[in-house]
């Protein structure tokens, strides 16, 4: 099978779980391009790929140092800014609109409180705890040891939380 037609297949495979990680990491509005620059970097890599991980590791590994990449551009240009998760979901009928701006706020909310956390532990929420990648295909994308993973991943857990409830403090102050 010739390289484009593998990064074809993992597209199809893996390109939706990237785009999410992606939007968690730099927001909606840049996912689109920033997940076409991760498989074109992975087309043009594909070379250098070895085999002894997971192309999905592989390629998350990818699409973390363009989101680095892109946090540091957004730095430098100095526009960083919190954008809230576009709704990816047409809302069924039955639900009510209450329920649905109720569960629209709790991803805001969520994704909020990702962005106050450092980027090492905004990495392991996302791929541990959204993507649910297992703690060795994370300890592959991160190039960390499992176990630098698992305390990570504990912290991030303490930090996510406490951010949490800054967030819920600073909106029940604004009410």
């Amino acid at each position: 099978m010739d390289n484009n037609k593998k990064i074809s297949d993992w597209f199809e495979q893996y390109g939706n779980d990237i785009y999410h990680f992606l939007i968690y990491r730099i927001g909606p509005t840049d996912a689109e391009d920033l997940l076409q620059e991760v498989f074109i970097k992975a087309l043009r890599g594909f070379n250098s790929y070895q085999e002894k991980s997971n192309p999905k590791t592989w390629l998350f590994s990818i699409a973390r140092n363009v989101a680095v990449d892109e946090v540091r551009k957004r730095k430098v240009r100095k526009w960083m800014s919190h954008i809230p998760l576009e709704k990816t979901n047409e809302p069924e009928t039955t639900i009510s609109p209450q329920s649905i701006l109720d569960h629209e706020e709790e991803h805001q909310t969520i994704y909020r409180a990702i962005k106050l956390l450092k980027s090492n532990y905004q990495d392991v929420i996302i791929l541990r705890g959204i993507k649910e990648l297992s703690i060795a295909e994370t300890a592959d994308v991160l190039k960390w040891s499992k176990s630098k993973v698992r305390s990570t991943q504990h912290r991030a857990r303490i930090a996510l939380h406490e951010a949490l409830r800054r967030c819920n403090d600073n909106e029940e102050t604004r009410s």
